[in-house]
């Protein structure tokens, strides 16, 4: 078993394992480290009609994982949003680690302020550690309860819903040839959650070299 491997995590724990996962992932630091797009999208797989025989008898009970996932996500970011008001910024005071350093936690601060708490919560779930830091964040800066909660749980909902969805209708519509499309899709998902990151690299690059 690979916790962090999204195919040996639905294979080896199930649902327990999915939604255990995806809970960490928004709501501890450990989350860095764990797959969130990929672990979501297999999932959707695995609650298809083909998933049992793509991932070797592994098979999530669709109704389940559907109504789930977005608790889990949306429990996650609420004790991730506790531990930041709790403790602060002893949170983030940590060694440089292979996922955790203070590059992140900068750039986590930078998308909090320049989205505003609504719509950075909301686009934060589709971006690697993003979605992990932002919510302590939101604890360390005293954001709004009320707000929070409310843009914590939509933005579980879209995040999860979507993704799954899409592993989901795939799983359902291609069937024995989905293997030949899964490893492809996955890398579309991933690429396409870290294009917001590459973005503010890009303008924090630009706005450095104007101001040489």
């Amino acid at each position: 078993m690979n916790l962090f491997d999204a195919n040996s995590i639905v294979s080896d724990l199930g649902l327990f394992g999915v939604l255990a996962i995806i809970f960490a992932e928004t709501g501890l630091l450990v989350g860095l480290a764990f797959p969130g797009d990929s672990l979501l999208f297999i999932a959707g797989v695995a609650a298809s009609g083909s998933g049992a025989a793509l991932l070797g008898d592994a098979q999530l009970p669709a109704l389940a994982l559907f109504i789930l996932a977005p608790v889990a996500a949306t429990t996650g970011g609420l004790v991730g949003y506790f531990f930041g008001e709790r403790y602060g910024r002893k949170l983030f005071d940590r060694p440089e680690g292979r996922f955790f350093n203070q590059q992140k936690v900068v750039t986590t601060e930078k998308w909090l302020r320049k989205y505003g708490t609504g719509k950075a919560l909301i686009l934060a779930r589709f971006v690697p550690f993003v979605r992990t830091l932002i919510n302590p964040m939101c604890g360390v800066v005293g954001i709004d309860k009320k707000s929070f909660f409310f843009y914590n749980a939509l933005g579980a909902i879209i995040w999860t819903e979507s993704i799954i969805a899409l592993g989901f209708i795939l799983g359902e519509k291609l069937e024995g040839s989905i293997d030949a499309y899964l490893l492809p899709v996955i890398g579309v998902i991933i690429f396409a959650s870290l294009v917001p990151v590459f973005i503010e690299i890009f303008r924090e690059w630009q706005t450095r070299k104007h101001h040489k």
